[in-house]
């Protein structure tokens, strides 16, 4: 069973950078489609992007689209997710996930949930 664990998260002003880490360890990353989702208090999880198992395809929130990138190192077992141009309401919790579903934007389809990394953007 594979087990996530990300990082990478902190205090950013808006405009700024942030690149998220997730590490694998366990299961056989490289045949899973992998998802980043981000939740704040008293909101439902929300997708945020996705990434093939070869990392040939990604999918994209409206609100993260042309801003935030993801991308995986199956060598690695780790995906990234690079943030730019940074806003107050991309502040949350983000998570990492995997499914071996394809390209799924469905919270439910997704499992091996991490503890989070928190991503605070200041104004």
């Amino acid at each position: 069973q594979v087990q996530l664990v990300e990082s990478g998260g902190g205090l950013v002003q808006a405009g700024g950078s942030l690149r998220l880490s997730c590490a694998a360890s366990g299961g056989t990353f490289y045949t899973y489609t992998m998802g980043w989702f981000r939740q704040v208090p008293g909101k439902e999880r929300e997708f945020v992007a996705s990434i093939s198992w070869s990392g040939s395809r990604t999918y994209y929130a409206e609100s993260v689209k042309g801003r935030f990138s993801i991308s995986r190192d199956n060598a690695k077992n780790t995906v990234f997710l690079q943030m730019n141009s940074l806003k107050p309401e991309d502040t949350a919790v983000y998570y990492c996930a995997c499914t071996i579903s394809t390209m799924t934007s469905r919270l439910a389809e997704y499992a091996g949930w991490g503890q989070g990394t928190r991503v605070t953007v200041s104004s």
